[in-house]
């Protein structure tokens, strides 16, 4: 159980949670199994138990009958321990998952148990997560309710101490840690289940929270550079190199870095904006407010190719005021590395870009004053803390995203920064188009690329390139490839193709052949997802527009639209769509608001998916749903703040046993290295 669920010891059971709760009395007639019947309860007579197949597909099965019909019970493993234990002719209460071979119903490893007035005593059954490997030694559904339940009977309700204040459970109507965990496993009744899971949701939800409002705390009191003083640099910048006037919602972002900046204290800001907002200009403006202060500022993306495409963008911006900017990622090498290091070292450099290189050991500022951060959620909190401990004054920090993010997410995953959102586009553009059309109908979208490529237009076509199966998706990018050529011939259209197995080199040389101009098409993986800016390119074809995440596909419109003519974003998909794929392809053509969209694919996706925090902890909670539970979310973040702005350090008595146990006990995760 140590490792195939984490339970090693008896406090561990205990948090080990049921997702369901199954009516004892309930039963189910076997003729009435419908096809979407997922659990059942079955009560029937065991005949016919034998052993079929050889050596390793070997297995046992069983038929249980009722007056109603019958059904097949399968055991893959641990059939000899099995056929000992079963007796024919005798009844059984039997509980399963239904699976349907060839229409007919049976039950792989059900839970068995024999029928007798003790098993049909009612009351509700609690479903435990599990695994096959553990169900196969034994350990089932019941073994755990088993064993829970005798571990209740040996202890009090001062084995289970309370953690939250007497006030916070008084003022938020919450039942006491004890009896919520008591019917967290054994409600015997449905209020007492729900009251369980509102207190054991509240806690695990205050307990991020309050994290979050004492690391929020401590970035108030943590001392910051103080940039008090707008100079040349900036100035020069604004009133002669901007490529474009600032929109109001830029310059309001300015002007609240500006301040945040001026105060002694350190900043922390994200901004948000969608693609296109203009968030490069506001990057390049704060690095000059640092330079103007006497200090270095750094950008830190999370890969290697958007890393080169922001070194290129800033040096583009900064080269007449001939101002050195350094690339550093891990394939600089050699002599080159050498002499970026001397340079940030004796502050000749004043300007990096790179990828997380730029906080390995090796790599020293002389007064790093301002690190952005470059699409944050690709980042670990942990590495963040290591870009702080480069200075003993640590730099403000500006982080970045083109991904609208929901409230509820950004109230748990960046609830310790000020949030700063770009809400507006840059004048002349216009609304990006968006249409589904099927494979069938590749011909006439063809044709209407061709139509735009001959208005002297340029088009990106985009192939999904997935990890788990990168071989295959490699090889239809290449044919792909190959069917464009044969719509776009290469005598009349250039074609230039990106890819992540290409060499730098070519890649950076193919990249520079679209933005030039010079090739009217660029095939390409999602390696151009963020950061390519062609204000030409007026089509976006997604191929297999099915297969992205809603994210994803409103990052990849958001390649085009970026000059004054009309653009167009065509997702091209299969004949038939799941149901999921339907709902995002709908959501994609019927609106373009970044935030509205963040919002729906979090509902469909789920925080951790969609942020890739499933694996770094950062949500993972047993039972909270930031999404359902957006009005605990609120009460706790609320709470939390009040707590901490009463008692910074949980000095007080009462606050003890939340210092040493709720912060412990809350999902550890890399929070812990910061707060």
């Amino acid at each position: 159980m140590r490792k195939e669920l984490q339970i090693g010891t008896f406090e561990d059971l205990l948090y080990h949670y049921p997702y369901r709760y199954f009516d004892r009395k309930q039963i189910t007639k076997i003729a009435t199994i419908s096809p979407t019947a997922e659990y059942v309860q079955l009560a029937g007579t065991l005949v016919n138990i034998f052993e079929e197949g050889e050596g390793r597909k070997r297995r046992l099965v069983a038929t249980l009958y009722d007056d109603t019909g019958r059904i097949e019970l399968i055991w893959f493993q641990g059939a000899q321990w099995m056929k000992k234990s079963l007796k024919e002719n005798e009844r059984y209460i039997v509980f399963g998952k239904v699976s349907f071979f060839n229409g007919i119903p049976n039950i792989a490893h059900p839970e068995i148990e024999l029928l007798n007035a003790e098993t049909t005593a009612g009351g509700m059954q609690p479903v435990y997560p599990t695994t096959e490997k553990l169900k196969t030694r034994g350990i089932t559904n019941r073994s755990f309710a088993k064993i829970t339940q005798s571990l209740f009977e040996k202890i009090k309700q001062g084995d289970i101490p309370e953690v939250l204040p007497s006030n916070i459970i008084t003022q938020y109507k919450l039942c006491s840690r004890y009896a919520a965990i008591k019917w967290i496993h054994f409600p015997d009744s449905e209020e007492h289940m729900q009251a369980a899971r509102y207190r054991l949701k509240w806690e695990e939800l205050f307990a991020s929270q309050l994290m979050i409002a004492r690391l929020r705390l401590q970035h108030t009191i943590q001392r910051g550079w103080k940039f008090d003083k707008v100079g040349d640099n900036f100035n020069d910048f604004y009133h002669n190199h901007l490529p474009f006037q600032l929109t109001n919602a830029q310059k309001r972002v300015l002007k609240e870095i500006r301040v945040d900046t001026a105060t002694g204290k350190q900043m922390n800001r994200l901004v948000q904006g969608d693609v296109g907002s203009g968030k490069t200009i506001i990057a390049v403006m704060s690095m000059l407010l640092a330079m103007d202060n006497g200090h270095q500022a750094c950008m830190m993306a999370p890969t290697e190719i958007l890393s080169q495409q922001h070194y290129q963008g800033v040096k583009r911006l900064l080269d007449k005021m001939g101002i050195p900017v350094a690339l550093l990622t891990g394939s600089v090498k050699g002599k080159e590395r050498k002499e970026i290091l001397k340079g940030l070292a004796d502050g000749s450099i004043p300007i990096a870009v790179g990828t997380h290189a730029l906080i390995e050991e090796s790599v020293q500022f002389k007064n790093l004053g301002l690190a952005v951060i470059d699409e944050q959620h690709r980042f670990g909190v942990g590495q963040r803390a290591r870009l702080w401990a480069k200075n003993e004054i640590a730099p403000h920090v500006l982080v970045m995203t083109a991904t609208p993010i929901p409230r509820t997410l950004a109230m748990t995953l960046y609830g310790d920064l000020d949030i700063s959102v770009i809400d507006e586009l840059p004048p002349g553009r216009q609304e990006i188009k968006t249409v589904h059309r099927i494979d069938m109908g590749r011909a006439g979208v063809m044709e209407f690329m061709r139509k735009e490529i001959d208005k002297g237009r340029q088009a990106y076509i985009v192939y999904p390139l997935i990890e788990e199966s990168e071989k295959m998706d490699y090889e239809s990018l290449m044919a792909g490839f190959e069917q464009v050529k044969v719509w776009f011939p290469v005598d009349k259209y250039n074609i230039a193709m990106v890819h992540g197995r290409q060499e730098a080199a070519l890649r950076e040389r193919n990249m520079k052949r679209f933005a030039s101009g010079d090739a009217q098409i660029l095939v390409a993986t999602t390696v151009i997802e963020v950061g390519v800016d062609v204000p030409n390119a007026s089509v976006m074809l997604i191929e297999s527009a099915e297969r992205f995440g809603l994210s994803q596909l409103h990052q990849l419109r958001g390649r085009v639209g970026r000059g004054a003519e009309q653009s167009y974003c065509i997702l091209l998909t299969g004949n038939k769509l799941s149901k999921e794929s339907e709902q995002r392809i709908k959501i994609m053509t019927s609106t373009s608001n970044g935030f509205i969209i963040a919002e729906q694919d979090l509902a469909m996706r789920g925080p951790g998916d969609l942020y890739g925090t499933k694996q770094s902890g950062v949500l993972k909670f047993k039972l909270a749903d930031i999404v359902q539970d957006t009005a605990i979310l609120e009460q706790t973040r609320i709470a939390a703040q009040q707590l901490v702005s009463e008692d910074p350090g949980l000095t007080m008595p009462q606050h003890q046993a939340l210092k040493n146990i709720l912060l412990q006990q809350a999902h550890q995760s890399q929070w812990s290295k910061i707060s």
